[in-house]
């Protein structure tokens, strides 16, 4: 499948809200958490605490309800992390993948599209995804997965592979600090072409050696959140 005929697909969609419909267009708040925001230098990116008062402080500074962003960011934030964290400096993983809107626990989560369950599960690690779906769609004959990553435990409970989930239904809500892999509380959105053989998990962090590959495997995750749609 070619990048530029999947992103054309993608394009072509006109997915559901992944956030309830009292969040509008213009509560959405860009946020940068890359090792290039001058901001953060005064900020310990690797406490809950202090994290969370920042994105709060640029969500209501904008008067918004959400912040969003980070796709391909390099981040400090996994510096606190033996999980992201290697001996070569080459192979530290900092680059995000996914796009997160960070917003209150308990949030609901909605399907953008039709699919069905791929897998879940709770992952553990530390400043991992903690609680994760992810779904397989197969639509106009192209296929693909999205993943929901730091949801809640209740997200999981009654989850079977191969359920059908329809667009716009509910699949999950966000989780707390405790269970989500020790963050403030938002919602990792990822698109993946080819999964592999993962199950309820994939890389939502890479290093610099393999970003082309993920790059290529990983498109931008704001092609299928309405507010961003063109």
């Amino acid at each position: 499948m070619a990048l530029y005929d999947f992103h054309t697909f993608l394009k072509s969609l006109q997915p559901h809200t992944l956030l309830p419909s009292y969040v509008e267009k213009e509560d959405y708040v860009s946020l940068n958490l890359s090792l290039d925001n001058e901001d953060l230098k005064s900020v310990d990116v690797g406490s809950v605490d202090e994290l969370k008062d920042y994105v709060w402080h640029v969500i209501k500074t904008n008067n918004g309800k959400v912040a969003y962003g980070g796709y391909l960011e390099k981040r400090g934030i996994y510096k606190r992390s033996d999980y992201f964290n290697q001996a070569d400096p080459e192979t530290v993983r900092n680059i995000h993948l996914g796009l997160d809107l960070w917003i209150e626990a308990g949030t609901t989560i909605y399907a953008p599209v039709e699919g069905t369950v791929h897998s879940f599960k709770n992952n553990t690690n530390f400043g991992d995804y903690g609680p994760c779906l992810i779904l397989h769609h197969h639509v106009s004959g192209f296929e693909f997965y999205t993943l929901y990553g730091h949801l809640s435990l209740e997200s999981l409970q009654d989850k079977r592979t191969g359920d059908r989930v329809e667009k716009g239904q509910q699949i999950a809500t966000l989780g707390t600090a405790d269970v989500n892999g020790t963050y403030p509380p938002h919602l990792h959105f990822q698109i993946i072409k080819d999964i592999k053989n993962y199950e309820g998990d994939y890389p939502g962090v890479c290093n610099k050696i393999d970003l082309e590959f993920y790059k290529m495997n990983c498109p931008d995750p704001s092609i299928l959140i309405q507010p961003f749609k063109k």
